[in-house]
């Protein structure tokens, strides 16, 4: 099979769906309407399927054997972010939007399941496609896996487009790729009063900025240079009048690292500064750190794989490295229970005014990375199939 030749055949129909799941973007665990579509398509290919997890998907082409079984995943959910780029298929969705390339990340999906719905008698293996919902909830991927309907798989693809490589390229480094991704909030307690008065109160906001501060010294002064640490406070709110000390300020961030055992110390480090920073301005707190997910990493033998499933579609010069990321993607539960690779596809062409960064307003994607990374599925899983039949004889 040449793949690209075969996918190609599908470019129509990817660019179409693309479209079609941008106009209609849905929330974390709200995707109905694309759970719908999905299924409708993959009846409309013969490829049986069941539900999981309430909007996610796993459907299932068997091969001439039943080992190894392949997964390929993706995300299908959108971000409530209001859509300011005037397009053709814009979000029919006030304030919805597809900001973070899913809708792309399903129309590859789909589209790699036609080829290999129309080629399945040439397949040695059987392959998962994993529909998965709540990607930005983070929770989605732990969801499906604990449902017990995917069972083990000898090998998982994942991807992303991005806005950072030029459409025409892949990155499957081995390692790293993105952080872990933690979660904090940070509720200080002090004691209201009167603005001209403070020292009859105990201001929150006071506290909460010192608390903002301090919590700096950690990437400074606790951890290694060497270690990508981030500790970050994105949201600080307390107070409505403008002479009136409230009596609580609330914060809430978010925490990165690629180290595994720097991500189960940090807890303990921030909550150290931050209950001693309250202690010394006489306030109290509450602290609830949560949606710890790892680091996603790709493993090594599944890279070398990708490689060359990257130079066969896009010969030598397609295939880039590309450092890993502090982002947080919960494809890592995938990759900490099966080995795998998660790949970046890069969708960049400011050309095309393709050059936003995920999660901005104006996002968009070159639509030929469509084709190349739903080529990338399908030369990947025939790859894989021939590299891990052996494991299981």
């Amino acid at each position: 099979m040449n793949v690209m030749d075969e996918v190609n055949k599908y470019r129509d129909y990817a660019v179409n769906m693309r479209r079609e799941f941008h106009r209609h973007p849905e929330l974390s665990w709200q995707e109905i309407h694309t759970a719908r579509r999905i299924r409708e398509e993959l009846k409309h290919m013969g490829i049986p399927y069941v539900e999981t997890a309430g909007t996610g998907t796993i459907a299932t082409i068997k091969g001439k054997k039943g080992h190894p079984v392949i997964g390929l995943r993706c995300d299908i959910d959108a971000l409530p972010i209001q859509e300011v780029k005037t397009l053709p298929f814009r979000s029919e969705n006030q304030g919805v939007m597809h900001a973070c390339g899913h809708d792309g990340h399903i129309s590859m999906l789909l589209t790699a399941a036609h080829v290999l719905a129309e080629h399945q008698d040439e397949l040695e293996c059987t392959v998962k496609l994993i529909f998965q919902p709540a990607e930005e909830h983070t929770d989605g991927a732990l969801k499906v896996l604990d449902s017990g309907q995917l069972g083990k798989l000898d090998t998982v693809a994942g991807m992303h487009l991005l806005p950072m490589l030029e459409c025409g390229t892949i990155s499957v480094d081995p390692g790293p790729r993105y952080t872990s991704a933690s979660f904090m909030r940070i509720k200080i307690i002090g004691k209201s009063g009167h603005g001209a008065m403070p020292h009859f109160a105990v201001d929150p906001i006071y506290v909460g900025a010192k608390v903002v501060d301090a919590l700096q010294s950690i990437t400074s002064r606790e951890t290694s240079p060497m270690d990508t640490v981030v500790v970050s406070i994105c949201t600080f709110h307390s107070g409505t009048l403008a002479n009136v000390f409230a009596e609580t300020a609330e914060l809430s961030g978010t925490v990165r690292t690629f180290n595994p055992k720097l991500q189960k110390e940090l807890p303990g480090m921030i909550e150290r500064i931050i209950k001693h920073t309250c202690e010394t301005y006489r306030a109290g707190y509450e602290f609830d750190y949560y949606s710890d997910i790892p680091a996603t990493i790709n493993d090594k033998r599944c890279s070398e794989i990708a490689a060359g499933s990257v130079k066969k579609i896009l010969g030598e010069k397609g295939l880039v490295n590309y450092a890993g990321t502090p982002g947080g993607e919960d494809f890592a539960y995938f990759l900490e229970r099966f080995p795998g690779i998660y790949a970046f596809v890069g969708c960049r062409n400011e050309a095309k005014d393709c050059c936003y960064s995920l999660h901005h307003e104006r996002f968009d994607l070159d639509e030929d990375a469509l084709v190349y990374g739903a080529a990338f599925y399908v030369q990947y899983l025939l790859d894989a199939q021939k590299e891990f039949a052996d494991d299981v004889l």
